[in-house]
């Protein structure tokens, strides 16, 4: 059946396929025919070649052509991670039609691919306002919402967005992954099953492949249920101690009820990570493959995803934990990967007090006073916002499994850091060697007006193949060196990062 409904689209981009190479050589090219065969091969998932017919099509005068055709551009760079494309015809596409929904709409898309957040979702709300029921603009205001830990707000958007646009595959995917975080797996790996179907058959996208394996793995689960906490120790606060190592949070752990180990404290994971030492001793199996991104040369990894019976940090336990086993492992490293772990990952808040080595991890945490409050997203991982050289806003990873305080190669190109000379350093990080880190001295970040490190040296790292892997440009990371100082809140539940430093109120914060 598949087949023979595929059968007349095939035959239509081989007629206009002969059309425009004959009127590609003529001035008057048409944009129209262009914009159809661009709409047909994104409709294929073949985004690269749809982006070169959107380029064509755009060059038309007619602007019902070339408006959608720039519209294209942006919607096809967005997908194959040519994030700075995408911004610059959004922005110029916003001058030209300020008040189309569309292109508002597409608009913010490009804002939140930039790691543009806060920008991205008064726009989405701004197009909603104009065209209320507007698919994209609910797809992305899901989105924002979820990032906010809005979940059941999110779901109900996301829901809208579907309703509105049953057959964009995108709106599927959405849905999954705001099911799986309420670990809602059974629904989760039933609307990621809703979007590998609108895919074409010949999908081989990272995505695509993704998205089988996490059907897989979200039903290996059964009738189990993820992360789950015993009734009497669902709503308390666990507190535990930890060291630091090389700069490296170090909490003691049992997985599956054996010896205790070392876990790194790890926020810049989207799930606990177990050796593949570890996983054998523990009688961890291996469901299915994920796909991982991180600092270094590899980009993108292929490691094996488990579950953890049960996972104990002191007075916590947690059964059925979704795990990522590093196998296969990677050569050439300093020093042996070592296992981690992230409350965030675990549907946990969390409190670090570097002075008094005290973690506190629960579902809800008190409110307590702070001298520093930040709004956090959580957009698969936990991001505040800062700015660069007064000029450049842009979302931080926070990440207690980093060390030092680094921008992006994308960031640095942003605010057009020109070095002297370059400083380079030699980083490893867990996808291997970073050979275009360096070190970029003169800078100025703030962070909630609070934190202002003046002429401060930032290191640069690539951090291309993460961004595309989580779907935005990431702008840097922020690790121990930024958070050690402050007794540290990490807040899910009202998406707030709250700092207080030595653990005193009324301290100096300015470093």
């Amino acid at each position: 059946m598949r087949l023979r409904s595929r059968l007349p689209m095939t035959l239509l981009l081989v007629a206009i396929g002969l059309s425009t190479a004959v009127l590609g050589r003529q001035p008057g090219a048409d944009g129209a025919v262009q914009l159809q065969l661009a709409t047909l091969l994104f409709d294929e998932t073949r985004y690269a070649e749809a982006l070169e017919a959107y380029r064509r099509a755009a060059r038309s005068t007619d602007s019902s052509v070339s408006i959608p055709a720039r519209v294209g551009v942006v919607i096809s760079a967005l997908r194959i991670g040519e994030f700075v494309e995408a911004q610059r015809e959004a922005a110029s596409l916003k001058q030209a039609a300020p008040r189309n929904p569309d292109v508002m709409t597409v608009h913010a898309d490009a804002l939140w691919a930039a790691g543009s957040f806060d920008e991205a979702e008064t726009e989405y709300r701004e197009a909603l306002a104009l065209q209320p029921g507007m698919s994209r603009a609910l797809h992305g205001l899901a989105r924002a919402e979820a990032s906010h830990n809005n979940l059941d707000a999110a779901m109900n958007t996301a829901q809208a967005a579907l309703k509105a646009a049953p057959r964009d595959a995108e709106m599927h995917h959405t849905v999954g992954s705001i099911f799986e975080r309420m670990r809602r797996y059974e629904q989760a790996a039933a609307a990621y099953t809703n979007y590998i179907n609108l895919l074409p058959n010949k999908d081989r996208s990272e995505k695509a492949a993704w998205s089988r394996a996490q059907v897989r793995f979200l039903r290996s689960f059964g009738e189990r249920e993820p992360l789950a906490l015993g009734d009497r120790v669902a709503d308390q606060l666990h507190t535990v101690d930890f060291k630091v190592v090389d700069d490296k949070v170090l909490v003691s752990a049992k997985v599956n009820g054996g010896r205790a180990q070392d876990f790194v404290l790890d926020t810049g994971s989207e799930q606990t990570t177990v050796s593949r030492r570890t996983a054998s001793s523990s009688g961890v199996r291996p469901i299915t493959y994920t796909l991982s991104a991180g600092v270094g040369e590899v980009g993108l990894r292929g490691l094996q995803l488990g579950r953890l019976d049960t996972f104990e940090i002191g007075t916590l336990k947690l059964s059925n934990v979704p795990v990522m086993i590093k196998a296969p492992t990677l050569r050439g490293l300093p020093k042996r990967e070592t296992e981690s772990f992230s409350p965030m990952a675990l549907g946990l808040s969390m409190i670090i007090d570097y002075r008094t080595r005290k973690l506190t991890m629960g579902r809800r945490l008190p409110d307590e006073p702070a001298e520093i409050r930040m709004p956090m997203r959580h957009h698969r991982l936990s991001l505040v916002r800062g700015l660069v050289n007064e000029t450049h806003p842009t979302y931080f990873v926070v990440d207690t499994g980093g060390e030092v305080i680094s921008i992006s190669t994308a960031t640095a190109a942003a605010i057009n850091a020109q070095p002297p000379r370059r400083i380079g350093l030699r980083v490893y990080g867990t996808s291997g060697w970073d050979r275009d880190a360096f070190l970029l001295p003169g800078q100025r970040l703030r962070f909630a007006d609070a934190i202002d490190y003046r002429n401060f040296a930032v290191v640069v790292l690539n951090l291309r193949a993460p961004s595309v892997l989580l779907g935005f440009e990431v702008g840097g990371i922020v690790g121990h060196r930024f958070l050690s100082p402050y007794r540290v809140a990490m807040d899910l539940d009202r998406s707030e990062l709250r700092m207080t430093r030595g653990g005193a109120p009324g301290a100096a914060v300015n470093p």
